[in-house]
């Protein structure tokens, strides 16, 4: 898939990366500078698990998930001031980031039928993006947009990607038995999500590595917009 040579898509920016790396803050601020479309595909796949969970679907039966993953209306609006998304018309914004739908994101992602799905809508939102898009997730460079502009694989220390979902959390109000639960679940879908079969988290040969350990996030922002910036002149050129 060539999307970097489309006139309409001249630029795709894949940003890959743990969870706590920043990738989602990123991915957002690179696309609101740049003046390109955003793309958050982990709130596909929450989206997704949250379907499975609100219809009675057992979600460590992988031949279940597979045959109704086919279901759901997915939609994900691309703008980077206000990106939604909505399962069947409705907004689930707010309750696909829940403990429960976090706890089997991993398992609903990992059946092959239900990345084949998103991969195609995710690919579709390319097609769509006025001037381009930056997608955020954990395969962008190496399977869904193969041949981006530029990738970028965020990365941090497991004590900073921590510290920064308390953090969030802590903003949001919840409480602490919580945060440290949800500190040990990242641990673990990080592991889960870099060993399985289908798509796993994984770095492509040619992403930039960037450690956000030490670095301001407008360090990190002007780290990868100057990087595009290098990328889409070379592809210009070319």
């Amino acid at each position: 898939m060539d999307t970097a040579g489309r006139a309409h898509v001249p630029v795709v920016v894949a940003i890959d990366g743990p969870s706590g790396s920043g990738k989602s803050t990123v991915s957002r601020a690179v696309a609101a500078r740049l003046g390109l479309s955003f793309l958050d595909t982990g709130a596909m796949y929450r989206a997704m698990t949250w379907w499975m969970l609100t219809n009675g679907v057992d979600t460590a039966d992988a031949e279940a998930v597979a045959i109704a993953c086919g279901k759901p209306v997915i939609v994900s609006g691309t703008d980077a001031d206000g990106p939604t998304i909505t399962v069947d018309g409705v907004d689930v914004s707010g309750p696909i980031r829940g403990p429960e739908v976090t706890a089997r994101v991993s398992a609903v992602s990992a059946v092959p039928a239900v990345r084949t799905r998103l991969v195609e809508l995710q690919r579709d939102c390319a097609e769509l993006a006025p001037r381009g898009i930056v997608a955020e997730g954990r395969d962008m460079g190496t399977v869904v947009f193969p041949d981006a502009t530029a990738k970028v694989f965020l990365t941090a220390s497991a004590d900073a990607r921590a510290e920064r979902r308390a953090a969030e959390l802590r903003a949001k109000g919840v409480d602490e038995a919580t945060i440290t639960a949800m500190a040990a679940d990242l641990v673990r879908r990080d592991t889960a999500d870099s060993s399985r079969t289908t798509s796993p988290l994984t770095r492509a040969e040619d992403a930039v590595l960037v450690d956000t350990s030490q670095l301001t996030l407008d360090q990190v922002i002007d780290t990868v917009v100057e990087l595009v910036a290098q990328r889409a002149a070379g592809a210009t050129a070319a």
